[in-house]
């Protein structure tokens, strides 16, 4: 880890000339530091892209409202979850990158910011990272932990690696018992099982009763329904374009309008080059004004197949316009991408059969009605058009949707809960000797 060093330069600089997010206080990655940190005895929060931020989000404010002493340093691996956490982040906190995975790196991070409790978010367990926190007397615990079958069968492989690292963890609160099942084999102490945060998504009316009005003033002027292909992974949209070719001609008309929402922010150019290419008529939503200057579709919107979401943290509100859904991620062996915020603004998802990252909640949502499984994008095609042409269906949707959330909610607090013992239980504990 320590000779790949000057690779991950080159990356770096890299991703950076696309994100250049990636090029801010690169030294932090190498464990160094322009100043000294302002105190010791943090809580500190790693959340290493925007899927785990968002999940942090969830907790961490109750957290705070209920202990406002505590200060949160949060850590990084990608330029969108660092920039995503940035409103999370108060006066008396602080946000940094999660140093490389290398000895000296990561011992330069524990003894720059001294933290009491370490929390790791979802499946971020680093081999040195985990044992130097053991030695240094860090509690390190892993936090709406999940592993899925391929990754611990990946993991058993490689057991001299992973073995180590997880049983250096202090504690595990997982999503399920089967995440805790392999966990616990992979060494870990014995998981609490508290379910998963996501599920306890705010509802939060005022964007997504904006995007409401867009979506009203868009059907009073046009009979075609919105569909959304949501967080699209590199590879699915033009599998998505094939699809809708070889369909196209069999739905009713008007066709519908296309939301199409690429998971990753520097691909946003490069999805839309693709869509003009396969002839389709493209809108930006970075075209449009906000969703609370609205309703305001601009004339060439009547006439557009895709709207292209270039935007970053309105996935709420592009599902509160759509009709139904298609999950992006599992329509490629990617494990999918989070379904529970469709849930929570109501809207109807179709899955594709790739769900293993989310699979509690997908069994969950397809048991609730609120989500239908699809063999492919042809098959998905074809479900969300007979979804499409049936009301009480849509309605029967959005409310197993509603269902799915009160049946699945509470794990935010349980998390508060254990995360603040663990926090006073280090507080009581002896002070560990600093290791060279």
């Amino acid at each position: 880890m320590t000779a790949l060093q000057p690779l991950l330069r080159l990356k770096l600089a890299r991703r950076g000339r696309a994100e250049p997010g990636y090029l801010h206080a690169v030294a932090q990655r190498f464990g160094r530091y322009s100043e000294p940190a302002p105190a010791d005895g943090w809580l500190w929060v790693h959340a290493v892209s925007l899927g785990e931020v968002r999940a942090a989000a969830l907790w961490v404010p109750r957290l705070q409202a209920a202990r406002p002493d505590i200060r949160v340093l949060w850590t990084h691996g990608t330029a969108t979850g660092r920039a995503a956490a940035q409103p999370l982040v108060r006066q008396q906190d602080a946000q940094a990158w999660l140093p490389w995975d290398a000895p000296g790196a990561v011992r330069r991070f524990v003894r720059h910011w001294r933290p009491r409790l370490g929390v790791l978010m979802e499946t971020e367990v680093w081999p040195t990272l985990a044992q130097h926190c053991r030695a240094a007397g860090v509690p390190l615990w892993l936090v709406n932990a999940r592993l899925n079958e391929r990754s611990w069968q990946r993991a058993m492989r490689l057991r001299c690696l992973s073995r180590p690292a997880y049983g250096a963890l202090a504690g595990v609160l997982a999503q399920t018992p089967d995440d805790a099942r392999r966990l616990h084999a992979l060494g870990t102490p014995a998981p609490q099982v508290v379910g998963n945060v996501k599920f306890d998504v705010p509802w939060h009316p005022d964007p997504w009763a904006a995007a409401q009005r867009w979506r009203l003033a868009w059907r009073a002027a046009s009979d075609r329904p919105v569909l959304l292909l949501a967080s699209s992974r590199e590879g699915e949209e033009a599998a998505w374009i094939a699809a809708w070719r070889r369909q196209r001609a069999t739905w009713p008309h008007p066709a519908p309008l296309w939301l199409v929402v690429p998971r990753h922010p520097q691909r946003f150019d490069e999805v839309h080059a693709l869509l003009c290419a396969a002839g389709l008529r493209v809108l930006r939503r970075s075209a449009l004004p906000a969703w609370s200057e609205g309703p305001a579709w601009p004339p060439e919107a009547w006439h557009a197949d895709v709207l292209l979401g270039d935007s970053l943290g309105e996935m709420s509100a592009y599902y509160a316009l759509a009709d139904v859904a298609l999950l992006g991620g599992s329509f490629a062996p990617l494990g999918g991408q989070n379904l529970i915020e469709a849930a929570a603004s109501g809207c109807p998802i179709v899955l594709g059969p790739h769900t293993f990252n989310f699979a509690q909640a997908a069994a969950a949502a397809l048991e609730a009605g609120a989500a239908r499984r699809a063999a492919d994008l042809d098959d998905a095609l074809r479900l969300a058009q007979a979804w499409c042409q049936d009301d009480a269906a849509l309605r029967a949707a959005r409310a197993g949707a509603e269902r799915l959330l009160q049946q699945h909610g509470g794990a935010a607090d349980r998390t508060v809960s254990a995360v603040l013992q663990a926090w006073d239980d280090a507080a009581a504990a002896p002070a560990a000797p600093e290791r060279a």
